[in-house]
């Protein structure tokens, strides 16, 4: 049986291309780049390379981009950054109810050693109001942390305004932009952020690897004491190949944004609209327009999204029923929850992320395979409404 992929928001398959474009920094060019022979300054060439290929994916000054280990290192280098350095000037941070895990811990963390939080709310489609935002900024508040897209729902943020207003009062804006960069066009000037979170894997590169896009004139200390790599902000030997990679990717989601996104949008439409008509009480959860190309996130009543995830799997097809970094948790979507979904939707709920190797026929097989299987699940679910 052929497998239908569609948990793009979970990772994705690194491109052919990026898989060529690191096997060298495998074989040959192997050098420490901080090495000042001419193999290490092989590797050095490729590192500065690649600085300026992901600083032109977002519009950033190659040394305005950090590389770290991925998006949950990159969101914790900008939050506990930027609060140790801060501390004595302010302790007060503002974010939103549907961050990632790695936001939300992290400002836990924070919380947990002396930090104000304030977790601002979203409407029932996942949208911040930027006016909630601008009341919860206090003579205390230094930074602002709003994800740009939802990495569950795919809802865009209104990055722009939020960027804008924290500046108009003087404080720090960082975003992160994990799942929207490479999918819609970002710009960091546009969206008048001072940092922002990239992931490569989430764009057909390699995992275990990422960037953090650190304005210029932005000062943070560093999670990692050692030797002055990364321009003193992430201490430790740069992994040349991941980096490459991630570049490669970069690079290619550039040249590929627009006719990425316009398929994937085809594609998301068409399976929201199917799924929709074809399955009786079945509903959308997220902003209808204002959402990343890729997304397709469902709710189904009387059925559990476990085991519409088993039995799509059982029919070749990959979905999740949330974040990948809380699968394995029991507990409610915190995203879903702050939407004012009933428990027992939010269970009921299926998150389809599509890529650009996927088609309109594999969309109208997985339509066609969840209208068979919420029906079988239905009939077998005692709280089903019998008519």
């Amino acid at each position: 049986m052929s497998k239908i992929y569609m948990d793009h928001g979970a990772t994705t398959k690194p491109d052919p291309e990026v898989v060529r474009a690191m096997l060298p920094y495998y074989e040959e060019y192997f050098g420490n780049a901080s090495s000042l022979h001419s193999i290490g300054q092989e590797a050095a060439v490729a590192l500065n390379r690649s600085r300026q290929q992901v600083a032109d994916l977002v519009g950033a000054q190659p040394e305005e981009i950090i590389f770290t280990s991925g998006g949950t290192e990159s969101d914790n280098l900008a939050l506990k950054g930027i609060a140790s350095l801060k501390k004595n000037s302010g302790k007060h941070i503002i974010t939103s109810v549907i961050e990632h895990p790695a936001v939300l811990n992290t400002c836990k963390y924070l919380q947990d050693n002396g930090f104000k939080i304030t977790y601002v709310p979203v409407d029932d489609q996942g949208l911040v109001n930027p006016v909630d935002v601008e009341d919860a900024i206090t003579e205390d508040t230094i930074l602002i942390s709003i994800m740009h897209a939802n990495n569950e729902i795919g809802t865009i943020q209104p990055i722009e305004e939020i960027g804008t207003l924290a500046h108009e009062r003087g404080v720090l804006m960082h975003t992160d932009a994990v799942q929207s960069v490479g999918k819609i066009p970002v710009n960091v000037d546009d969206l008048s952020v001072d940092m922002l979170s990239i992931s490569a894997h989430k764009i057909h590169g390699p995992k275990g690897v990422g960037a953090l896009y650190v304005r210029k004139g932005t000062r943070l200390e560093s999670l990692v004491q050692g030797g002055g790599h990364e321009m003193g902000k992430r201490a430790g030997t740069e992994n040349i190949p991941g980096i490459v990679g991630l570049a490669k990717a970069a690079e290619l989601a550039a040249q590929r944004l627009d006719d990425d996104a316009s398929k994937m949008c085809s594609l998301r439409d068409s399976a929201i609209k199917k799924a929709l008509e074809s399955i009786p009480e079945s509903y959308l959860n997220g902003h209808p327009t204002r959402r990343l190309p890729n997304n397709v996130h469902l709710r189904f009543s009387y059925v559990e999204g476990e085991s519409l995830l088993m039995m799509l799997d059982m029919k070749g097809v990959a979905v999740s029923t949330g974040s990948a970094c809380s699968s394995k948790s029991l507990e409610p979507s915190h995203v879903l929850a702050a939407l004012g979904i009933p428990p027992e939707q939010i269970h009921g709920s299926l998150r389809i992320t599509l890529g650009r190797e996927n088609t309109m026929d594999e969309v109208d097989y997985v339509v066609e395979s969840l209208v068979e299987i919420v029906e079988k699940l239905r009939a077998m679910s005692p709280i089903t409404p019998k008519h």
